[in-house]
């Protein structure tokens, strides 16, 4: 620490802060600043991630009623894949979340039977399909169903070239196209893909295969 005299041989000490204090505290501040500037990174390349992979790509749901029993149950969390349908067509046999047609804020669960263009009827707890490869039409079996399940609501409908028919899994408590006529492809929010809750009942869902002249 420096000690200078005046004039009169008086002792004089100057208090000087100790070197380097300035350095450090420049320091701290760079690497708070930095600190800083990498959360923001961080979290603005998590949201161009997250993002559209929320909004586009798949979007998380769960179930709400019975309608989808034995197959899905209430309070279930499933993964909706939103991509798919972008390059391929709905296929039957497909569980597809869907705006319901009277009122687009309501999402329903439910399977594709009918496919755009095909004929179905429905008769005696049996579908019979009727598309170009089966004219003379087709008993649908639906291994995915208990054999006990008939299909009621007698009927027989044509649909168009832009046009699915959805029923739930629960035939004889499920709200569907035997009410509420067919849907169109624009309202299919996406087809489930995984079943993320509960943990004990997780599952991957695939296409259930049919009789080959069945589609």
């Amino acid at each position: 620490m420096p000690i200078l005299k005046n004039k009169n041989n008086d002792v004089e000490v100057l208090s000087v802060a100790p070197e380097g204090n300035e350095n450090k505290k420049e320091t701290t501040i760079k690497r708070f600043t930095e600190y800083i500037l990498e959360v923001i990174k961080v979290v603005l390349i998590s949201l161009a991630i997250i993002v559209p992979v929320r909004y586009f790509l798949i979007q998380p749901f769960y179930v709400k009623g019975a309608s989808m029993e034995p197959n899905f149950f209430d309070h279930e969390y499933l993964i909706i894949n939103e991509i798919s349908y972008r390059f391929n067509a709905p296929e039957r046999g497909d569980i597809v979340v869907f705006k319901y047609p009277r009122d687009p804020s309501q999402y329903f669960i439910k399977r594709i039977i009918g496919l755009p263009n095909e004929t179905l009827e429905i008769k005696d707890g049996k579908i019979m399909v009727y598309n170009s490869d089966n004219h003379d039409g087709l008993r649908l079996e639906e291994d995915y169903l208990e054999e006990s399940v008939k299909t009621f609501g007698d009927r027989t409908i044509s649909l168009g070239s832009d046009e699915y028919f959805i029923m739930g899994d629960n035939r004889l408590a499920s709200f569907d196209s035997r009410s509420f006529g067919p849907i169109k492809g624009e309202s299919i929010v996406g087809k489930v893909w995984v079943r993320g809750w509960p943990f004990n009942k997780i599952k991957v869902f695939e296409t259930p295969e049919y009789n080959r002249s069945s589609k």
